[in-house]
């Protein structure tokens, strides 16, 4: 079934080998074929971001034709970052480059009343917005990273001292990325409070929010699950180079 903007309503979709599972467990891929498939690159069972938007590809299944695809529209000498339901074999033709586990969690509850001490960041705030990722260490994030959704920001004067904001869209769910703060500035609850605004804004929106965590990143789970989130599952990020 399909909305009117073309696409998926559903949140679970059928495989070429009947299994059936949640959207959210290649979240990358419908995300390009679907909210973000004006950003998409790619051909077949295979999609990429612009690298300097997000650094991950998808395919839709592990078979030789969706690696093929996925091949075809790489960059030269760039590997294909994955988000994967389980760590898959590798196949004929392709080298692992990396692989680690990621727990993914989704909100479960809409937050308590948040504050105004939040504002949105515009195209306007891109070089405060790096300028802080190159301190804090998010993950990845691009120049054009932005264009994906929603950013907010807490300031001190002029100088952005933390941000969170929207990535990844699939069919009623907003994944919540680049949540950071500046070394100086932590401690002082203000993840928390962009997150809640976040969360706020999404369920406003008729989405759930989700994320994604490494496993040992103990401190920022345990905010999560302050704030209303519960592991879902975890997936594999694997890197992948063809020869």
């Amino acid at each position: 079934m399909e909305s009117d903007s073309g696409e998926s309503t559903f949140t679970t979709h059928v495989t070429s080998r009947g299994m059936t599972i949640n959207v959210l467990d290649n979240s990358v891929w419908h995300a390009l074929v679907g909210r973000h498939r004006h950003h998409a690159t790619g051909r077949g069972a295979a999609r990429h971001y612009p690298r300097d938007i997000a650094p991950f590809s998808a395919i839709l299944e592990p078979t030789d034709q969706a690696y093929a695809d996925l091949a075809a529209d790489l960059p030269a000498g760039a590997e294909a970052r994955l988000f994967r339901p389980t760590e898959e074999p590798l196949p004929p033709g392709w080298d692992d480059v990396g692989r680690f586990p990621m727990l993914q969690m989704v909100a479960t509850r809409t937050p308590e009343e948040d504050d105004d001490a939040v504002s949105p960041l515009s195209s306007d705030d891109a070089g405060a917005m790096l300028d802080l990722v190159a301190l804090a260490q998010p993950g990845p994030f691009g120049a054009r990273t932005p264009l994906l959704g929603r950013y907010l920001g807490a300031w001190s004067g002029n100088r952005l001292i933390a941000m969170a904001g929207e990535r990844l869209r699939v069919a009623g769910h907003v994944e919540l990325s680049a949540i950071c703060v500046h070394p100086e500035a932590r401690g002082q609850g203000h993840a928390g409070r962009l997150v809640r605004r976040l969360m706020r804004l999404a369920f406003e929106n008729g989405e759930v929010p989700f994320l994604h965590v490494r496993p040992d990143n103990k401190p920022a789970i345990e905010l999560y699950r302050h704030l209303g989130f519960e592991v879902r599952r975890e997936l594999m990020v694997l890197w992948r180079r063809p020869r």
